[in-house]
């Protein structure tokens, strides 16, 4: 899956389910539980997911693509604060390619 799924998403989203409905694949992703950039030596406990959201990608094989991605949010135990990735942190690393940190961005703000 690796290789039809933009480059480096697999570091940091987890595949959970591939489904076809008619002429549309649904490729499911969760984002992983790592702690984001800045908070690896905080306790964090991970408070679910932000709604999943849809995006269109390249089609496969004449099937249609949608990508369905589920943002993980985290609270820092001692200040209460919610917290999520910083896609454009995310961008500016060596671990992702600018084009697809900027759709993350663009989409998550």
């Amino acid at each position: 899956m690796s290789l039809l799924l933009p480059e480096g998403i697999l570091d940091y989203f987890e595949l959970t389910q591939v489904e076809k409905e008619g002429k549309m694949l649904n490729i499911y992703l969760e984002e992983k539980n790592i702690a984001p950039d800045g908070y690896a030596n905080k306790d964090l406990e991970s408070k679910g997911f932000f709604p999943e959201v849809s995006i269109q990608d390249f089609p496969i094989r004449g099937q249609k693509v949608a990508l369905r991605i589920k943002r993980r949010r985290w609270t820092v135990k001692k200040t209460a604060e919610i917290i999520s990735r910083d896609w454009d942190l995310v961008r500016k690393g060596a671990r992702m390619t600018t084009e697809f940190g900027l759709f993350l961005k663009g989409i998550f703000g």
